[in-house]
C-alpha cells in the first residue's frame, strides 16, 4: 500500500454564492489538519460500491466489471457468480453492494444493478449468499419500473434498524415527470423487505394506483444515501442538471419537488421551472450551484477523527474532492478535506476501524484509506 500526501492537505473552502439563487455555506471554524490518503488497492474498473466483511476484507463492485474481494492487506480476488443480464453502458452496470443485517448468520449480499431488457432497461436488486469467495444461490428479488437509456440508474442502498432496505431509483431527464407520478418507481426512494416486498407500513401502501414500495418521491439522480445510527436521520444527496445539486433529509411519504421545483437549469441553459419552493414539497437542507456532482456519502461516527463526529462526508465527482459537511442549528458549514490529484470520488464509506474509505471513479480506479498525516 502506498500513501499519497501531495495535493491532499486539508484546505478550508467557503462556497461562494454563484448567483442570487445559490445558498451561501459557511466554513467549519476548525480545520481538520493534514490528511493522508493511502492506496489500499488499485486497478479497479470504475469501482462503484463498497461493503466491509467481518474478517476485515471488503467487497467492491466494479461498474464495468464484477465483484472484487479486497483483503485488509490490499490483495484482490475476483468473486465468482453475480447477476446476469447487466447493462454495462454509460452510467449503468453493477452499482451498490450491501450486506444483510444478519450476514453473520446467513451470508447474504445485495447488489443493485442496471438490467438490460428487450423492451426497456430497469434497476434490479440481486441477492446471493457469499461463500468461500463466491456468490451462490443468487436471484433477482426486485425489479423497478422499466425505463429507457443508461443514465441516472440510481442504485444506492441503506438498511434501516427494522431490517428493511432503502433503494434509490433514478429517472432520466426525458422521463422526469415520472418523479411526481406515484404509479411507478422512477425518481423515488423505495423501501422493501429482505425478500424485495413492500412492508405493510410504507406510506403509500393503501393509496389506489400508487406503487406500494415508494418511501419518498420527487427525486432526480441520487448517488449518496446514508443513515445516522446515532440520530436516526436519513440523508440523501442528489445531482441536479446544470446546478441545483441538493442535500436532503428523508422523511417517509415526502415529496422533494423534482422537476416542479429546482435550483437547476437545463444543460442548454434553458429554464426548467422558476419555482424554488412550493408548499407541500420539502426544501433541500442546502444546494450547490454550480454543480459539484456529489457521489457517495457517510456519516462519521468514530474515534479516529473526533472533531468530525456526526458530520457528513461527501465525495464529489466534478470537484474531485471530499467535503465534510456539518448540519446544525447555525445552518450548514463545510470543509474541503481532500482535493486535487485528478481523482473523481465515487463512494465514501466509514470503515469498522474508524477510518474513511474512498473509491475513485476511473478505468483504473482505486480504493483509498484516509488517515491523519500526524
Amino acid at each position: 500500500m502506498k500513501a499519497i500526501r501531495a495535493g491532499f492537505a486539508a484546505a478550508l473552502f467557503a462556497l461562494a454564492a454563484c448567483s442570487s439563487e445559490a445558498q451561501n455555506v459557511a466554513e467549519i471554524a476548525e480545520a481538520s489538519g493534514p490528511l493522508e490518503a493511502e492506496t489500499v488497492a488499485d486497478g479497479l474498473a470504475h469501482p462503484w460500491g463498497l461493503a466491509f466483511l467481518p474478517d476485515g476484507a471488503m467487497l467492491v463492485t466494479e461498474r464495468n466489471g464484477g465483484v472484487v474481494r479486497v483483503s485488509a492487506a490490499g490483495e484482490k480476488t475476483l468473486v465468482s457468480g453475480g447477476p446476469e443480464g447487466v447493462l454495462r453502458q454509460g452510467q449503468s452496470g453493477l452499482l451498490d453492494v450491501a450486506l444483510d443485517p444478519r450476514f453473520a448468520e446467513n451470508g447474504l449480499v445485495y447488489i443493485s444493478f442496471m438490467q438490460a431488457g428487450r423492451d426497456a432497461n430497469r434497476l434490479a436488486l440481486y441477492r446471493a449468499r457469499y461463500e468461500q469467495g463466491a456468490l451462490v444461490d443468487g436471484r433477482v428479488i426486485f425489479r423497478a419500473s422499466p425505463r429507457g437509456g443508461a443514465v441516472h440508474p440510481g442504485g444506492r442502498m441503506a438498511f434501516l434498524p427494522d431490517e428493511t432496505l432503502l433503494l434509490f431509483v433514478g429517472v432520466p431527464d426525458p422521463l422526469r415527470d415520472n418523479a411526481q407520478d406515484l404509479s411507478n418507481h422512477l425518481g423515488k426512494v423505495l423501501r422493501i423487505d429482505r425478500e424485495g416486498r413492500p412492508p405493510a407500513d410504507n406510506p403509500f401502501v393503501a393509496r389506489a394506483g400508487a406503487a406500494p414500495e415508494i418511501y419518498s418521491y420527487g427525486h432526480r439522480n441520487a448517488m449518496g444515501l446514508a443513515r445516522d445510527g446515532a440520530t436516526g436521520a436519513i440523508w440523501l444527496h442528489e445531482n441536479g442538471p446544470r446546478g441545483g445539486d441538493e442535500l436532503n433529509r428523508l422523511e417517509a411519504g415526502a415529496n422533494y419537488g423534482w422537476p416542479i421545483v429546482t435550483y437547476g437549469r437545463e444543460y442548454s441553459g434553458g429554464v426548467i421551472t422558476e419555482e424554488r419552493s412550493r408548499p407541500g414539497m420539502v426544501d433541500p437542507v442546502t444546494q450547490w450551484t454550480p454543480s459539484i456532482a456529489p457521489s457517495g456519502m457517510a456519516v462519521y461516527r468514530g474515534d479516529a477523527f473526533a472533531a468530525w463526529e456526526g458530520d457528513l462526508l461527501i465525495g464529489f465527482l466534478a470537484g474531485e474532492q471530499v467535503r465534510r459537511v456539518r448540519v446544525g442549528e447555525g445552518g450548514v458549514r463545510q470543509e474541503t478535506l481532500l482535493a486535487g490529484e485528478g481523482r473523481r470520488i465515487r463512494d465514501v464509506r466509514l470503515g469498522p476501524d474508524g477510518f474513511v474509505y474512498l473509491l475513485t471513479d476511473a478505468e483504473d480506479g482505486a480504493l483509498l484509506r484516509v488517515r491523519s498525516a500526524r
